[in-house]
């Protein structure tokens, strides 16, 4: 399992005190020059105030939106915290997955798939990662769950590697018409990744984001 540092509350306070540092530095430069400008300016024809007002006004903005941008970074950083700890708990856990990706471990994949209505035919699909098709046969045509078990194999009996596959299924009904279906496969949560911007279940030879598992069972 791989895993990182996630960022820190520490270094969100110090990105936020570097743009407050640099403000400051630029509010007293101006408070140089505007003080430098009262002092030279024209008595009979005295500077217009509602310009150096403003100016004020937008500093105290800027220095607002800093405090507000620091404050939002350190509320996603203890995001990512919790759900780097909430992934930890689906370590040994089993996860359903409902993308229609599984893993192919040792020469062995199975998934589950369901057809709403009764079908004149059905077609397994099977992809590779890079989406190319590797094996494709007839499903089964009554209505309900039905079981695949896949032994890694493509339809010219080629063994193939191990990694991560996906299922599809499509199916027709008597008068043409599509058939829903639907893609589920199981697997055990072995470690967790974070070396990504957010936590990988890791199942087999595969990764999946915590959204794609549906439902976690203890066995």
């Amino acid at each position: 399992m791989t895993t990182v540092a996630p960022t820190t509350s520490a270094t969100t306070a110090s990105s936020g005190s570097s743009s407050l540092q640099q403000l400051s530095g630029n509010f007293q430069t101006f408070l140089t020059l505007l003080t430098s400008q009262l002092k030279n300016q024209d008595p009979t024809s005295p500077m217009d105030s509602n310009q150096f007002t403003q100016q004020l006004v937008m500093y105290s903005q800027v220095e607002q939106q800093i405090d507000t941008n620091t404050n939002l970074k350190s509320l996603i950083s203890l995001g990512q915290s919790q759900n780097s700890n909430y992934a930890m708990n689906y370590l040994g856990k089993n996860v359903v997955l409902t993308n229609g990706s599984t893993s192919l471990t040792n020469s062995a994949a199975d998934w589950t798939y369901g057809l709403n209505n009764a079908a004149a035919s059905s077609t397994l699909t099977v992809t590779d990662s890079s989406g190319k098709v590797v094996y494709s046969a007839a499903g089964a045509t009554t209505a309900g769950a039905h079981d695949f078990a896949w032994n890694g194999k493509d339809n010219n009996g080629n063994q193939l590697s191990d990694g991560t596959y996906k299922l599809t299924v499509s199916a027709t009904a008597q008068d043409g018409s599509a058939v829903t279906t639907s893609v589920a496969s199981k697997g055990m949560v072995s470690g967790v990744d974070f070396s990504g911007s957010s936590p990988q279940l890791v199942i087999g030879t595969m990764e999946v984001p915590l959204t794609d598992a549906t439902l976690v069972t203890s066995n």
